[in-house]
């Protein structure tokens, strides 16, 4: 597609506007104009035939006419430039030497263009009756008089006029084609000041943002692209979080995999091979776990892995997520305390989200509790409470729970254990709209998963 310049359009587009407006305004004025014009010369030409018509006098059925009356034209310098016709019950009574074309008179006078010995007139006819003469027993006759002037002063007028307003808006328009460009750089300039500052915003610059604008269309157009650029560096965070700690992960578990095969190999052990290929294969499935587990966090975290409602029966899932760890809590000799929920109770949630929690929640329980000590499961109508005995945590260790990476101590049981868990249980608790707490009572780990 081609490309078209903002400025160019603005000025084609204001410069059309400009001349519609423009010659709009010039048109009704132009019309008024004429039509006041046109009035003023009707009404001076009605008051010339009127005065005419005074003039005539009805003496014993006989009209005549006063001498003078030929008077002067209505524009100066054009003195005797008036037509006139007065017929009296169809006697001609007094003309002009040139005769004007016919319009029928009537009570109400009217008017009519007309063109005579080459020149445009404007001409009125209307029916009078002559004064009366002492002899009230003669009937008056009634008279019909066509008057006409010589309209060409009124035409001149109207045609300078006309000039003067073409050349106005012509004159406008011009002003507006040379200003318009200088009017819409200054209106632009905003924009060239944010291009400016979106050329030094890049990957090296994180945090970077658009400065405000004080201009009210451009606010929302930064504020969006700040937001833009607030979820871009979110997302280059997550990326350089979920690399550098697959990095850490992978080469720690790496360099004890390389340790045990050059132990091996310099100094042989005399170990059975089943039990050596069984410890490298614990160490392939912690790594794999790691992976696993950084993979579906960013997943959750990026919004790609989203919650899908459905009608659960938390009993059923705390059995089946029991079920999956129930080696683990007899090789470390756990007891398990549960209490189920009410038989008639269903939450809506997603249920690979909420297993992910709860799996978290219990294998974070069973790998840190202290061989031969009790996990309690208690199911609620508002909550999942998961307590675990903790003697080595602190108060001011519950602040760090959630952190990528981080653990208190190694633990015993489960793959990995890379400080993932909680972090994983958390994000996917906040996908679905449920509160992880933690808690720390009586030397006892209690986490509790909200869902009312």
């Amino acid at each position: 597609m081609r490309n078209f310049s903002l400025r160019l359009r603005l000025t084609l587009l204001l410069a059309l506007a400009a001349l519609i407006a423009l010659g709009a305004a010039a048109w009704v004025v132009d019309w008024r104009a004429d039509a006041e014009m046109q009035q003023r010369f009707d009404t001076a030409l009605l008051a010339r035939a009127q005065a005419f018509a005074a003039l005539a006098r009805s003496e014993r059925g006989r009209v005549q006419l006063e001498t003078g009356a030929a008077g002067g034209d209505l524009f100066p310098g054009a003195t005797g430039a008036q037509w006139y016709d007065l017929r009296c019950n169809g006697i001609v009574v007094a003309r002009s030497a040139q005769n004007l074309p016919a319009l029928a008179a009537t009570g109400v006078p009217r008017f009519a263009n007309a063109s005579l010995a080459g020149r445009t007139v404007r001409e009125v006819a209307l029916r009078f009756h002559p004064a009366e003469d002492d002899d009230m027993h003669v009937q008056t006759p009634t008279c019909a008089l066509r008057y006409a002037l010589d309209r060409g002063p009124l035409d001149e007028i109207l045609d300078t006029l006309d000039w003067i307003l073409l050349g106005s808006i012509l004159g406008a328009c011009l002003i507006v084609l040379a200003l318009t460009p200088w009017l819409v750089r200054r209106g632009l300039r905003p924009l060239s000041g944010l291009s400016d500052a979106m050329a030094r915003i890049g990957p090296d610059t994180p945090g970077a943002r658009l400065p405000d604008a004080h201009t009210r269309e451009l606010a929302p157009v930064v504020e969006r692209f700040n937001g833009v650029l607030a979820r871009m560096d979110e997302g280059l965070a997550r990326e350089r979080r979920f690399a550098s700690g697959l990095a850490h992960e992978l080469r720690t578990r790496l360099a004890e995999l390389r340790a045990l095969v050059d132990v091996e190999r310099r100094y042989p052990s005399g170990r059975d091979m089943h039990a050596l290929l069984a410890e490298i294969g614990k160490i392939g499935g912690e790594l794999e776990a790691t992976v696993g587990a950084l993979l579906q966090l960013t997943r959750i975290e990026f919004g790609v892995q989203t919650a899908q409602r459905e009608r659960l029966d938390p009993n059923a899932l705390l059995t089946r997520a029991l079920t999956r760890h129930a080696e683990a809590l007899h090789g470390r000799e756990l007891q398990l305390r549960r209490e189920n929920a009410p038989a008639d109770l269903h939450i809506e949630s997603d249920p690979a989200l909420l297993e992910i929690v709860v799996d978290n929640l219990l294998g974070n329980a069973i790998a840190y509790a202290p061989p031969r000590s009790a996990v309690c499961v208690r199911c609620a109508r508002e909550m999942l409470v998961i307590d675990n005995a903790a003697p080595d945590l602190r108060h001011e260790d519950l602040a760090r729970f959630g952190q990528r990476f981080w653990r208190k101590h190694g633990g015993e049981g489960g793959a990995g254990h890379a400080g993932l868990g909680l972090a994983l249980a958390a994000a996917a608790a906040n996908a679905m709209g449920m509160r992880l707490d933690f808690a720390l009572c009586d030397g006892r780990l209690h986490a509790a998963l909200h869902w009312s």
